[in-house]
Order: structure tokens, then C-alpha cells, then sequence
């Protein structure tokens, strides 16, 4: 059984998390999510990365407690140490990763989620969202301390992993752990449309990728070192045909089509 499907449309790459019930991870879906990962980062058709999971009450529980409870402790830390590589190559990826959560996104699952760039949900959704390890006596160990520190704040993220909070997806909106919740009843279609708007050619999926790597690279750096890497990626696009083209349509009052361009640095020719 195949635990995460890979799915490619329009310029967006699905990667579905499927063990049911709960889509419970393990290192055998670790290997996948990262063999598919790899693939969508050197795959020029993929402008943007989503994550999901299988049916409609889990995006994911974490990990497969059976599996952890069979493992001795060496195995267990090699399994964390995969996971955590796995997660880094995901958040690393120069392209948008946005995790649509269509169920419960629990202890690892939000650990996943984290790894993400945004992060959304459908009005209906009536999952929860949180780190609980504590109550098993463990602290999220798949980035959760890391990664929910540096987008909540620690006072506020050691308060939600402290308690094992659980949130309903409007008090995660409310805290920034969700960004957006979107409307509809198509759960895949609804999210699919979301991801098409990074895409080209509405909207340059090459910038926004060089952006994602300007925040992510430069946010620990000192100032003049985070402005020099924007610079260098700055300079990257103004060589590119998704910058001249940007310009060139501004100038005359159309939409830009990004991404049709040949690669000389000069924008398509237009008809009116």
C-alpha cells in the first residue's frame, strides 16, 4: 500500500498522507513524503506543493504509536532524525508548501504542518489542532519546539505544548497557526483553486519561491546579512523573464502573464 499519493495538476503537486484511519506516520511514510518531496522540488511543472491527507477526518495523528512502542530507543532516534531531514527538505523547498488540513491535525501531523508555509482549512472544518505529546509524557519531537516557538512566540508556544492544548480551527486562525479558512464544500477543489493562485501565470510562482527563500534564509541572519541574500535573489529575478515581463505589463496597463516567456530576459510579445 502505497502511504502517500502523488498526485500533478495545473502546476500543483498534491501529496496525500494515507494510512488510515488516522494516517499515522511511520518510517516507511517518512521515506515517501521525502522520495515525493525530492521529486516536486526538481520537477519544473510544480510551481506550487500541497499537503494533505486522506479522507475526512484525519490530516494526521503524528506517529504510528504501535510502531514507537516496538522500537528500542536507538531506532526510535534514528526515526526522528529521518523525520526531522524530511521536514527540513520540505520547508527548504524554493517553492510554496501550503498543508490543507481536512481533519484532526494532531502531535506530528501538526508537526508537519508546521514544516508548511501556510496553512488551511475550509470553514467546516470541525477537527482539532495541537500538540498533546505531554499527556504521553514526551514533548513534540519532530519540530514542534522549534517550529511553533518561532511562529507563535515562547511564551505562547510552550503554553499550548505545556497544557496539550486542542484548538478548533477558528482559535487556531486567531493564534496564526492557521492562515487562512477557506469556503466551499469540494474540500479538494476548493484548495486546489487556493493553490492555483500562486501559480503561474497570475501570479509568478518563481518570485514568490525566491521570496520564500529571502524569509526563510535571512530571518535568523544578522540585518545586513539577510539584505544581502535578498539582494542576490532580487538580482536573480530582475535577470529572468518574470521580472521584464512584471514591468513591461505594468507600464501598459495589462495583466501580466507570467511564465510564458522564452528565457532571454525579455517579456513575450503581446496582442491586444
Amino acid at each position: 500500500m502505497t502511504l502517500v499519493n502523488y498526485d500533478l495538476k495545473e502546476g500543483v503537486a498534491t501529496l496525500t498522507l494515507s494510512n488510515p484511519p488516522a494516517n499515522a506516520y511511520s518510517t516507511r511514510m517518512f521515506e515517501e513524503m521525502d522520495a515525493a518531496i525530492l521529486d516536486a522540488r526538481r520537477n519544473k511543472q510544480v510551481e506550487v506543493i500541497v499537503v494533505t491527507g486522506a479522507g475526512e477526518k484525519f490530516f494526521c495523528a503524528g506517529a504510528d504509536i504501535g510502531m514507537l512502542a516496538e522500537a528500542d530507543p536507538e531506532e526510535k532516534y534514528y526515526f526522528c532524525l529521518h523525520a526531522n531531514e524530511t521536514l527540513l527538505r520540505l520547508e527548504n523547498t524554493p517553492k510554496l508548501v501550503i498543508a490543507a488540513l481536512n481533519g484532526h491535525c494532531v502531535g506530528g501531523g501538526l508537526e508537519v504542518a508546521l514544516a508548511a508555509d501556510l496553512r488551511v482549512a475550509l470553514t467546516t472544518f470541525s477537527g482539532k489542532i495541537g500538540l498533546p505529546e505531554v499527556g504521553l509524557g514526551v514533548l513534540p519531537g519532530t519540530g514542534g519546539t522549534q517550529r511553533l516557538a518561532r511562529l507563535l512566540g515562547k511564551s505562547h508556544a510552550i503554553e499550548l505544548m505545556a497544557e496539550g492544548t486542542l484548538l478548533t480551527a477558528e482559535e487556531a486562525k486567531e493564534k496564526g497557526l492557521v492562515n487562512r479558512l477557506l469556503e466551499g464544500d469540494n474540500f479538494q477543489a476548493v484548495v486546489h483553486e487556493y493553490a492555483r493562485s500562486f501559480c503561474n501565470p497570475v501570479k509568478s510562482s518563481r518570485a514568490i519561491g525566491h521570496i520564500k527563500r529571502a524569509v526563510s534564509g535571512g530571518i535568523d541572519l544578522p540585518l545586513e546579512s539577510g539584505l544581502a541574500l535578498e539582494r542576490e535573489l532580487q538580482q536573480r529575478l530582475f535577470t529572468g523573464p518574470d521580472a521584464a515581463e512584471g514591468i513591461s505589463a505594468f507600464n501598459v496597463g495589462r495583466k501580466p502573464q507570467f511564465g510564458n516567456q522564452v528565457e532571454t530576459g525579455a517579456a513575450a510579445p503581446h496582442s491586444s
